[in-house]
């Protein structure tokens, strides 16, 4: 049997539905069906290392990526995801819809649902968006980050690439270091790592921390040094100049000096702490190249390749669902 087939047998064992019809959020996902998850998007890993990785399991599915946002690793992980496990992928240019002349999205809801999808990736500038969506459509609605609110499979990928690099992801000190405010991605994370019990720390400048953070279920620094002592993980977040109203930062130039990661910041880490960004990368303003390129210690490349994994076990877990309910 070739390593393509044990993959792919392996995959089948691990398959198990979607606890909802939409996956929008974190708390979509419960303990033990996130360790499923991720033990299906493990097998997904192996598979994705094979010179044949197609597989039929959705095989006469549709999933249509509709993004308002520009994006170039979630959409392109979710269409190679889409493809890689068969489905019919369909990937709307919304500068070039009829969005542009004005349709709302209720409307464009209501024209993607006479098409008759199986799966909606949705990207939106909106909190709340992949939400509203997933009332008016009859598909399942998969968030692919929806204003400052979530970004669920950022999450999932996130703790596969922790779990693999460290085996287990409780009793982890992960601390989530710079724009908290602006972050879907920083919410999503709090989240799951919390439910998964690691310990997240949040860690920035007061101007760009949440008022609310300390409700969150996590310690709140805005000293680096006092933040990353005994850290496991250093989760570096984008600055995003694009979302923010006035200037919260005095410079960029300033902002690398004081919460920028270089060596020496590591260095009040655990020794042997991994560090991670979503992407993309501001180089230079949150994080060093020099940190960023070291494999020893860095899991950003890492992170990019778990993304197609973890989107094909969240999109073959969805499938299974519709599966069980025809």
């Amino acid at each position: 049997m070739t390593d393509s087939a044990v993959a792919a047998d392996l995959i089948a064992d691990r398959l198990v539905p979607f606890p909802k019809p939409h996956f929008l959020a974190a708390a979509d996902l419960n303990p033990p069906f996130a360790a499923s998850l991720l033990d299906l998007a493990d097998a997904f890993v192996d598979l994705n290392r094979q010179s044949t990785k197609a597989l039929d399991l959705l095989r006469g599915r549709t999933v249509l990526n509709l993004f308002f946002e520009n994006s170039t690793r979630t959409s392109s992980s979710f269409e190679i995801a889409a493809k890689r496990l068969g489905a019919d992928v369909v990937t709307m240019p919304v500068g070039a819809s009829s969005v542009k002349k004005g349709e709302t999205l209720i409307d464009t809801a209501v024209t993607l649902n006479a098409m008759r999808p199986d799966i909606l990736v949705v990207r939106h500038g909106a909190s709340g968006a992949a939400a509203l969506l997933s009332q008016k459509v009859g598909c399942a609605v998969v968030n692919a980050g929806d204003g400052r609110h979530e970004h669920p499979t950022q999450a999932l990928l996130d703790l596969l690439s922790l779990r693999r690099a460290f085996g287990d992801v409780g009793g982890l000190t992960v601390a989530i270091c710079g724009d908290i405010a602006h972050s879907r991605v920083a919410r999503s994370n709090v989240a799951l790592l919390s439910m998964m019990g690691a310990r997240v720390r949040l860690i920035g400048p007061p101007t760009l921390v949440p008022g609310d953070a300390d409700r969150w279920g996590c310690e709140v620094f805005h000293d680096m040094r006092e933040g990353l002592a005994g850290c496991d993980v250093v989760m570096m977040l984008r600055l995003q100049l694009e979302r923010m109203d006035g200037a919260l930062v005095p410079s960029t130039r300033e902002y690398f000096r004081f919460w920028g990661l270089d060596r020496e910041k590591l260095a009040w880490a655990k020794p042997g702490a991994k560090v991670m960004h979503p992407g993309p990368m501001n180089r230079g303003v949150e994080i060093d190249s020099d940190v960023a390129d070291d494999l020893s210690v860095s899991l950003i490349q890492d992170q990019v390749e778990m993304g197609v994994a973890a989107r094909m076990a969240v999109l073959a877990s969805l499938a299974t669902r519709l599966e069980g309910a025809r």
